[in-house]
């Protein structure tokens, strides 16, 4: 009989350590949870502000602004605009 409640002991410890470890793994992968849900939230945070600079940046105002003041362009004169149609270009490039 002693046997039989060695082998049942045995069985027991086991258990128990298995659901130690059972245990220690999922607190582990919680906190792993726990951290990507935080980067998660970061980076929606940084996507908005990324989105908000993307409007401020594409804003037509500022561009032709920064075109006029910092890299010195101007429209061109009229004189100076010349018109192609799809028809030429297309026309041109299948010439050899």
């Amino acid at each position: 009989m002693t046997r039989v409640h060695l082998l049942l002991l045995l069985m027991v410890i086991i258990c128990a350590l298995s659901v130690v470890t059972s245990q220690d793994k999922a607190r582990k992968l919680f906190a792993e949870l726990q951290k990507e849900k935080d980067r998660s939230q970061q980076m929606e945070e940084e996507w908005g502000r990324l989105k908000i600079e993307q409007r401020t940046s594409a804003n037509p105002a500022r561009v032709e602004k920064i075109a006029v003041n910092q890299l010195q362009m101007q429209l061109p004169k009229s004189r100076q605009i010349q018109f192609i149609r799809a028809e030429e270009l297309s026309a041109a490039s299948t010439q050899p």
